[in-house]
């Protein structure tokens, strides 16, 4: 039972932190909040994603150039450049690392108003640092598991964040339905946005990336959102007024 609520626990932690921090707020910019909160979501990205922590500039970098390129060949994380989700994933990491080691040319305009923490993020992303929540995951499961069989599901923490990653991009651009046509292959897939913090929404998204709540319809549910509306009342946040725009 105690394995069971550590997963879901997991799952969400890192899934806020990715959602509400990398893509909201890091590429998108809908909300603001002062430098000690900003410092604090850094460090909660760190604890909630661990051995997968996302470096917050190649992230939002690598989201933007998505919107501008969606489903065309300059789009760095597309499922139609790949035959498989394993190879999607892998392509997709081969060019966040490139950004995240400036190993490619950054386009002008692109790298704007991105948070950055070096010194901390030098930390977070070292192999030291993986490798001690990696043992932090595995003590858990010896100390709590109820048979060692359970260790198969270890690999779910270690690369928590990119399977989030993999499940939106790679089936939000193959299967569910579409509330606005455009010209990529973006879609919603309800109600699987409740278990991925309302980013399975991703046609809403594409359509209007400036929106804080990813959802238009009245069955569509974005708890991320919700969650971002409660931070802003307790002035954690600030929401911009043109991401409540309609």
């Amino acid at each position: 039972m105690l394995i069971i609520i550590f997963i879901i626990a997991h799952w969400y932690a890192s899934l806020f932190f990715q959602t509400v921090f990398l893509h909201r707020y890091a590429a998108h910019s809908m909300f603001e909040m002062n430098r000690f909160w900003e410092r604090t979501f850094f460090v909660g990205a760190w604890i909630s994603q661990g051995t997968s922590y996302l470096n917050p500039f190649a992230y939002a970098y690598m989201h933007r150039m998505h919107h501008m390129h969606t489903d065309q060949i300059q789009d760095p994380h597309s499922p139609h450049h790949s035959s498989n989700i394993v190879k999607f994933m892998l392509n997709t990491y081969r060019y966040y690392s490139l950004v995240k080691n400036r190993e490619i040319t950054l386009q002008d305009g692109i790298d704007v108003n991105i948070p950055r923490w070096i010194a901390f993020e030098k930390i977070s992303e070292s192999w030291i640092s993986r490798l001690l929540w990696a043992g932090v995951y595995i003590v858990i499961y010896l100390l709590f598991a109820p048979n060692i069989y359970w260790l198969a599901l270890l690999p779910i923490h270690f690369f928590m964040s990119p399977i989030h990653g993999a499940i939106i991009n790679w089936f939000s651009h193959k299967i569910g339905y579409r509330n606005y046509k455009q010209d990529n292959d973006s879609t919603n897939l309800f109600p699987i946005e409740i278990l991925l913090g309302g980013e399975a929404l991703h046609n809403n998204h594409h359509a209007k990336p400036w929106r804080a709540n990813f959802a238009s319809k009245w069955y569509e549910f974005d708890p991320s959102f919700l969650a971002m509306k409660l931070l802003h009342s307790f002035k954690i946040i600030k929401l911009n007024p043109n991401s409540l725009n309609k």
